[in-house]
């Protein structure tokens, strides 16, 4: 059973850094496209951004366009959230997702292209 463990979330105040890791277990890493989404209170999941599965190719949301920085280190099962300049709108439970499809025409930024998803880590931002 695939498992996708998130850390690093916390209490930070506006203008900090925080970095989230998500540790994936039971499978084959470097085979599968990797995403980070959100979800703040009384908000609906939204994406970040995704990374590809060699970390060639990153994309990201407007919202965090130039703030945040997806990376992943395949020998360590790992992709990271690199947050900066984090703001109170940032506040939100993160999750990681994994995808191994290849052949499939939904976009990465939606969350049923992923098939495995972590519980999450909470990340606040206070003002």
């Amino acid at each position: 059973q695939v498992l996708l463990v998130e850390s690093g979330g916390g209490l930070v105040q506006a203008g900090g850094s925080l970095r989230l890791s998500c540790v994936a277990s039971e499978l084959t890493f470097s085979d599968y496209y990797m995403g980070w989404f959100r979800q703040a209170p009384g908000k609906e999941r939204e994406f970040v951004g995704s990374i590809s599965r060699g970390g060639g190719i990153t994309d990201y949301a407007d919202s965090v366009k130039g703030r945040f920085t997806i990376s992943r280190d395949n020998a360590k099962n790992t992709a990271y959230l690199q947050m900066d300049s984090l703001k109170p709108e940032d506040t939100a439970i993160y999750y990681c997702a994994a995808d191994r499809r290849y052949a499939s025409t939904i976009s990465y930024r939606t969350e049923s292209r992923y098939n495995y998803w972590g519980r999450g880590t909470q990340v606040t931002v206070a003002s």
